[in-house]
């Protein structure tokens, strides 16, 4: 779908699921220094922790929320940019575990004409593959900004 043709009330998911793996949150310790042990300690986590296997962190999920995004729009890139905006009223029900698979939701709630372009905001939420809580939810940001002539 292509974003500036979205209406209000347009919802989309991911085509395909998206499986969280040990090396995707090993990575994203390195790049955030995030290295505590519910992450990272496979054999700690399988006595200790009461999921018994290491778990992503809870930004790592909504760090990929532009990526999955943008499998689900296009943008003619001649015309406009879309930026990342934000996202607000971001609260984690349930732990993506590694190995689990996820799939974003989008589904557009308002555009509102900023100075700079459209604001459009996404209620998001994103399904684990076996479970009935979502991992998270939120409202997500896009600014389409219309490149000059």
């Amino acid at each position: 779908m292509n974003i500036a043709q979205l209406s209000i009330g347009t919802a989309m998911s991911t085509p395909d699921w998206f499986q969280v793996t040990q090396k995707i949150v090993n990575d994203f310790a390195d790049v955030t220094g995030d290295f505590q042990w519910i992450h990272l300690d496979q054999q700690r986590c399988a006595t200790e922790s009461p999921f018994r296997t290491t778990i992503a962190h809870g930004f790592l999920t909504a760090a990929l929320m532009p990526q999955m995004f943008a499998k689900c729009v296009s943008i003619d890139a001649s015309r406009y940019t879309m930026l990342n905006y934000g996202i607000d009223g971001l609260r984690y029900l349930e732990s993506v575990r590694v190995d689990d698979k996820i799939r974003f939701g989008f589904s557009l709630t308002e555009i509102e004409q900023k100075p700079t372009g459209k604001l459009h905001r996404f209620a998001t939420h994103v399904e684990i593959e076996g479970r009935d809580k979502p991992a998270l939810v939120g409202e997500f940001l896009m600014l389409l900004i219309e490149n000059p002539a």
